[in-house]
């Protein structure tokens, strides 16, 4: 089964997209970047990861750019799951390395669809 890592200030959005993906994905959830950087770097690699921008501690476009300098983890694809509706701000992330970008409130069927894509 594949591993999806997400990470997100708000528990309430990881539960969501793990009851909806349980039957097809793992989801590890982390509420901020530090946590998760710490679970990467004990040799847990997931297969994607879902980021949110806006959190304590760490922006998400700080993981991004942390990720993505990582010879272990760049590889990893990133999808931004925010309500950053900056288009010059969603343009620079995907410059960046991000995978995908997708606006909250999001349609979790929209966000299955993309991440298969992704994950093929």
């Amino acid at each position: 089964m594949q591993r999806i890592l997400i990470i997100d200030d708000k528990e309430a959005i990881a539960k969501v997209i793990a009851n909806y993906f349980r039957e097809d994905y793992e989801c590890i959830y982390f509420e901020n970047p530090l946590k998760a950087i710490q679970w990467l770097e004990q040799n847990s690699m997931p297969d994607l990861i879902i980021l949110d921008l806006r959190m304590p501690f760490m922006t998400g476009e700080e993981f991004l750019a942390y990720i993505k300098k990582n010879e272990l983890f760049k590889s990893i694809p990133v999808v931004i799951l925010s309500s950053e509706d900056n288009s010059i701000n969603r343009i620079r992330l995907l410059e960046n390395g991000a995978e995908d970008f997708i606006l909250k409130p999001f349609n979790p069927m929209e966000l299955k669809v993309r991440l298969k894509k992704i994950l093929k």
